[in-house]
């Protein structure tokens, strides 16, 4: 019975990782429902896991669940992805704080330069987007604080889906790249107050290019 149980969570892991896949590239747009029966004829399972997924997504933020209905991809509003994004901003700040008054962790550091060799060699904007969303976790983990770390965990996929909307704007890839540079070069450098400056005018960037897209 156990093992049933384990099996049963480990499909229905499986199946919302694919959900959310489908969500992130666009294969699957804001507004679409989620047809179970089709997913448990994918995989070759009974609706259970399936809606097992969905729940997983829904508490993840990509889904919502509308009554009679059924369960649908999220279509954020303007304010909620502003919010996301602000808050992104309150994070990301605080793990700036905390590098200040701790120091540069060098392992942490040399994972930043990895993660950035590795976007300039991404192969899409589905690519390039689980990357950079690396990258920005590396200063969180070097944050060294649990507290900073699990709340901003708590953001990742809604804030991964917007985030792939900032990068859809030509000329933003590449002046994340640069950006991402100089992020590194300060950490380097002990440099950590401009850090701080640069990557708060970064986030500040991608809420004025979203607000564009938005509002074009």
């Amino acid at each position: 019975m156990n093992s049933l149980k384990l099996t049963n969570n480990a499909l229905s892991n499986h199946i919302a990782e694919h959900i959310t896949d489908q969500i992130i590239k666009g294969e699957l747009a804001p507004g679409e429902k989620l047809i179970e029966h089709s997913y448990a004829d994918e995989f070759g399972t009974s609706r259970a896991p399936v809606r097992e997924a969905i729940y997983l997504l829904a508490i993840e933020g990509l889904v919502e669940r509308i009554p009679r209905k059924g369960a649908i991809v999220k279509d954020y509003t303007k304010n909620e992805i502003y919010d996301l994004l602000e808050i992104r901003i309150m994070f990301e700040s605080m793990a700036m704080e905390r590098i200040q008054r701790n120091g540069v962790n060098q392992e942490v550091l040399h994972k930043m330069s990895e993660s950035l060799q590795e976007m300039k060699n991404y192969t899409d904007l589905h690519h390039y987007t689980q990357l950079n969303h690396s990258f920005h976790m590396c200063m969180i983990e070097m944050s060294k604080s649990e507290t900073i770390k699990n709340m901003y965990s708590r953001l990742g996929l809604p804030l991964f889906r917007i985030q792939t909307l900032s990068f859809t704007t030509e000329g933003n890839i590449e002046k994340s790249i640069k950006e991402h540079e100089v992020i590194i070069d300060l950490l380097k450098n002990k440099k950590l107050e401009e850090a701080a400056a640069v990557l708060k005018q970064h986030n500040e960037d991608v809420i004025t290019s979203i607000k564009r897209k938005l509002d074009y």
